[in-house]
């Protein structure tokens, strides 16, 4: 590994990257550590700095999806006497995190990428919620990273309260390695700390309130600076309403992303199968393949339910999930067709106009 490769390893940089990157031969590699509007804060060998997407990845990268998020590593050049750079191309992403675009409107919306684990947050006290954390798991499988449970806030309730709330997330087949956290004592904190390793990337997600900024402002030494710190690159302050690229002085880096209060799952048919590994295997043993699981004889699912093995809460989020996601493919794609069709017309209309 040589000297450019060794300080991006810093930023997360590794081989599988290398063999993708188009522009490794000129070292005009950044990482993307923030996006505000139209403008992105980039880090590099050399420290931040602002850049802007080039008019022609715009041209080529028209759906909201394409755009650039947080963790993303690009190819970019600086333009003679300009401070700011330009972003010319989007090495491949190795792991994402995605959604449904919030309200009505089809897609996806970018979350961040390139990271290792995604650590999913619930507050012990007003937040535990098992549907939502089924909803993040398969959100987290779909993308391709390593989950991490972290309960916290666990000074704010009783020790048989958390291990009920324990039991049941092993309950539903759900193997993601679990930490628990007091925010008051903060006890736990020395376990995640041991979790996180220099150059591997770490996304904290969850909703509001569950206290994943204090967490942050923790790793990063800022605790009596509450979610108002000033962040390590002197870029603006480090509050949770914008997704932000921090390295902590051991060498990990995290990101922290603002609180969901939607999270609707769309295209993600890979990540359900694997968050309920459990059905898809009791599934496959039903006597017909396409078992509906409810009136057909030898039915493996019918039985599990019948024999308490399996959990019918568990499996109606299950099937409530795969519906939803279906849906919204379907819904995405129609629109796709449109938005197709209506540049197909839109070339010909241009096309006829010039022949007059």
């Amino acid at each position: 590994m040589n000297i450019r490769q060794t300080k991006l390893a810093e930023l997360g940089w590794n081989e599988w990257f290398e063999e993708r990157a188009t522009c490794r031969e000129t070292g005009s590699i950044a990482r993307v550590a923030a996006v505000d509007r139209q403008h992105l804060l980039l880090v590099d060998m050399t420290g931040t700095f602002r850049a802007k997407l080039a008019g022609s990845y715009l041209h080529r990268h028209p759906e909201p999806e394409e755009l650039l998020c947080v963790g993303d590593w690009v190819c970019f050049h600086r333009p003679p006497g300009s401070d700011f750079g330009v972003i010319d191309s989007l090495i491949e992403r190795r792991t994402s995190l995605q959604r449904k675009r919030p309200g009505h409107v089809t897609g996806y919306q970018m979350i961040a990428a390139n990271v290792d684990t995604v650590i999913i947050v619930q507050s012990c006290h007003f937040d535990f919620n098992l549907k939502r954390l089924e909803r993040y798991l398969v959100m987290v499988a779909k993308g391709g990273a390593e989950p991490c449970i972290l309960l916290t806030k666990t000074d704010l309730v009783e020790p048989a309260l958390m291990e009920e709330q324990m039991e049941s997330i092993r309950a539903a087949g759900i193997k993601a390695p679990i930490l628990t956290l007091s925010n008051v004592t903060a006890e736990g904190v020395k376990e995640l700390e041991e979790l996180m390793l220099p150059g591997k990337t770490y996304c904290f997600v969850g909703s509001s309130g569950v206290g994943k900024s204090t967490l942050i402002n923790h790793l990063t030494g800022k605790e009596g600076q509450a979610t108002a710190a000033v962040s390590h690159t002197g870029e603006g302050r480090h509050t949770s309403v914008r997704r932000e690229l921090i390295r902590l002085e051991e060498g990990a880096l995290v990101i922290d992303n603002p609180g969901m209060r939607e999270f609707g799952v769309i295209g993600a048919e890979s990540g359900i199968s694997q968050s309920y590994g459990d059905i898809e295997a009791l599934a496959a043993r039903c006597r017909y393949s396409d078992c509906t699981h409810t009136n057909e004889p030898e039915c493996a699912i019918s039985k599990a339910l019948d024999d308490g093995l399996l959990q019918q809460e568990h499996l109606d989020h299950y099937q409530k999930l795969l519906k939803e996601s279906e849906f919204h493919e379907m819904s995405y794609e129609e629109k796709r067709k449109k938005d197709r069709a209506f540049g197909k017309h839109k070339q010909a209309f241009n096309k006829s106009r010039k022949l007059r």
